[in-house]
């Protein structure tokens, strides 16, 4: 409750609920989203499990919930940004997706050692100014925190910013 000059503004008390289905379509307003997600947050906003399950049926015929659309999208969009098959899998898991589609999404991603190149390719100037153990040490990090395994994070390493053995880049 606040008071706005000599209004004073209280909760609608008495106001009806919305529809889960409209609030369901609010938050697919925001952002695409998987059956789950929507599923888990109307019903931690308090709607029945019944009316949860009307409005999720009622957009999935409408076309506007469809996990394998999401996860191919969801997965594009994390190998734009050049992610690891690790952790495009990982986002996909965390929405709720089915294994069966998570791994299609992800085998439609192409080949992680290119992706891990360029990431590393991209950020190499950056680190120019740094000394070579530094750079190679913050690369290899970025790399693995992006979800590459600590042989391809060394030897993507390795190409973009030479020198060094891959066994030294990754610490071993």
């Amino acid at each position: 409750m606040g008071t706005i000059g000599t209004v004073t503004m209280t909760p609608d008390v008495g106001a009806p609920k919305r529809p889960a289905k409209d609030r369901a379509l609010g938050l697919l307003a925001v952002r695409w989203r998987s059956r789950r997600e929507l599923e888990q947050r109307l019903l931690g906003a308090g709607f029945e499990p019944g009316e949860v399950s009307e409005a999720l049926a009622a957009l999935e015929d409408a076309g506007l919930i469809d996990d394998e659309r999401f996860a191919r999208e969801l997965a594009r969009s994390r190998r734009t940004r050049l992610d690891a098959d690790r952790t495009v899998r990982s986002a996909l898991v965390k929405a709720g997706i089915a294994q069966e589609l998570v791994e299609e999404a992800v085998a439609e991603g192409g080949d992680e050692e290119d992706r891990a190149r360029e990431l590393a390719r991209r950020r190499a100037p950056r680190l120019a100014k740094l000394e070579p153990a530094t750079a190679r040490r913050r690369l290899y990090g970025q790399l693995v925190r992006r979800g590459y395994g600590s042989a391809l994070a060394a030897s993507a390493t390795q190409e973009a910013l030479g020198a060094a053995d891959p066994a030294e880049v990754a610490g071993e």
